[in-house]
């Protein structure tokens, strides 16, 4: 290999790892039966005049499978809290004890399930669109250092190992999106 023109692997690497970090997070969201903190990251609470998440307004815990807690720290947030989480469409009644809002995960039907197991399908599809658009700015590399005299040899492996990293990357994300379905479908 020539010591004068290199691809940046390491940028690609991270980029793709960034993509599969992002697909991660939206299977956070969705609801899968089992309570879980992450799913309140998206609801926002007009609290003091600014949007502010659920978890900067007080203590989210998951203290049941099918229970999420939210200690609120200022009692006159409580109602502010409730309404967000009303009117964000996750399908769950707010209960309220004081400062505590308790929401109770009702069991997901079979129809609910599928439709779920397509969502997180579309976004790991979202997640290999972006890995292989790293992986075309990759391939763009190895096309410029080839006209900038880049021999056959080290144009071969710098393709080899942008595929390789790609290929690495999408089984991730089959991976992970198998390991999703199996949670959404399991009753």
């Amino acid at each position: 290999m020539s010591d004068e023109i290199e691809i940046d692997v390491d940028d690609l690497s991270r980029r793709m790892d960034g993509a599969i970090v992002s697909l991660r997070q939206e299977f956070a969201s969705l609801r899968t039966g089992r309570a879980s903190g992450s799913m309140l990251e998206p609801v926002m609470v007009d609290a003091y005049g600014t949007l502010t998440p659920i978890n900067q307004v007080g203590t989210v815990n998951v203290p049941e499978p099918r229970m999420v807690t939210i200690n609120v720290w200022d009692k006159g947030l409580v109602n502010k809290v409730e309404k967000a989480i009303r009117d964000s469409g996750l399908g769950i009644n707010p209960q309220t004890n004081g400062t505590i809002i308790m929401l109770p995960i009702p069991e997901l039907n079979e129809e609910r399930r599928r439709d779920l197991t397509r969502v997180a399908a579309q976004y790991a599809e979202h997640a290999r669109v972006a890995i292989r658009n790293v992986r075309r700015d990759g391939m763009d590399q190895v096309k410029k250092a080839k006209s900038d005299g880049m021999s056959e040899d080290d144009q071969k492996f710098w393709s080899d190992e942008v595929q390789s990293l790609t290929d690495k990357a999408i089984g991730n994300v089959d991976k992970a999106l198998e390991t999703k379905q199996a949670e959404i479908m399991q009753v």
